[in-house]
């Protein structure tokens, strides 16, 4: 039977979340604090008042859990799980639902973003997560991250060759094998190919901080507004790319250039999470913040727009979509 992944801005069941828990991962206490607060405000907003999906904040033991529980405001559910890291996005099990909508999950495997940060925990968070469901979970043997790939739940989706076509990942794959390997996974048939990744983005270039869809056939992309944007000319060759295969482009603002220490760092908008009742989009204390709320706001306009600030947990690595992963509903 045909399956298909649904897109995010499907409803939700529910939706896992991490909780950071290692200071070591996370430059010290004082940043992790942070990180934990900025998380914690991110399940609060996805639930907004009870009118959000439920969410499930995946705490690392008992203490993290205790912890966690001390800065939630809402009634977020908290499941004690071994996790290494908190990046659910990559590790988690992926869910498809099949012609007469029964749902499965897909568990791939992970190696730590081709092996640079192996953390353990993070091998079989997937499968322990899956099992929890009652939900039938096919173990599939290719390594894969879900924020590799956004769909817009018509069978399109779209990834970077930064990332894929990795030999860090799948050595000896290319691009009919990998798209073949999808279809039968999560119901692809269709693949936009984008280039490059963002500048310093340790996943290799996920695509989840470069283009995301936000309606069938329409791709968000970014487009500098900075002369020393160091993403611009990837930014244009994504928009080239999508235009090029027939998608509607909606451009969005670029954070520009931000530097922590004096490197440049992969702060991106794209990172927001389609909730049921709230978009949650990361913000930076730059001066497009809000210009970013207001170009998505036209495509969800049944839900809130929340900006919440993301630096330190853009300091392990990534964003709210990079820590999330949604259950859709039955």
């Amino acid at each position: 039977m045909t399956i298909r992944m649904p897109a995010e801005w499907e409803p939700h069941e529910w939706l896992w979340i991490g909780f950071p828990w290692n200071p070591e991962e996370w430059g010290g206490a004082e940043l992790l604090a942070r990180a934990q607060a900025q998380i914690c405000a991110f399940a609060d907003a996805v639930r907004a008042g009870g009118k959000g999906e439920e969410v499930r904040l995946v705490c690392n033991g008992e203490a993290s859990a205790a912890l966690a529980r001390t800065q939630l405001k809402s009634d977020a559910r908290i499941v004690a799980e071994r996790i290494g890291d908190v990046w659910l996005r990559d590790t988690g099990p992926i869910c498809v639902v099949d012609g007469a909508g029964a749902r499965s999950l897909a568990d791939f495997r992970f190696n730590g973003w081709g092996g640079k940060y192996e953390m353990p925990g993070d091998e079989d968070i997937g499968a322990r997560l899956a099992a929890s469901t009652a939900l039938p979970c096919r173990s599939v043997p290719i390594i894969f991250e879900g924020g590799a790939v956004d769909t817009d739940g018509t069978g399109l989706f779209v990834t970077t060759e930064d990332c894929l076509l990795n030999p860090n990942r799948n050595p000896g794959l290319d691009k009919r094998q990998i798209e073949t390997l999808l279809a039968g996974s999560l119901g692809l048939t269709d693949m936009l190919w984008l280039g490059d990744g963002l500048v310093n983005d340790h996943t290799d270039g996920h695509v989840d901080n470069l283009a995301r869809f936000v309606a069938p056939g329409v791709i968000a992309i970014p487009h500098a507004t900075t002369d020393d944007d160091p993403n611009a000319a990837i930014y244009a060759d994504a928009a080239a790319r999508a235009g090029a295969q027939g998608l509607t482009v909606a451009p969005m603002p670029s954070p520009g250039r931000v530097e922590v220490d004096g490197a440049v760092i992969p702060a991106s908008y794209m990172n927001f999470l389609i909730g049921n009742a709230a978009v949650v989009v990361p913000t930076y204390g730059c001066p497009n913040d809000q210009a970013a709320l207001d170009a998505l706001r036209p495509f969800f306009a049944d839900r809130e727009l929340v900006g919440l600030p993301s630096d330190a947990i853009l300091s392990g690595g990534g964003s709210f979509h990079c820590t999330s992963q949604q259950m859709p509903a039955a």
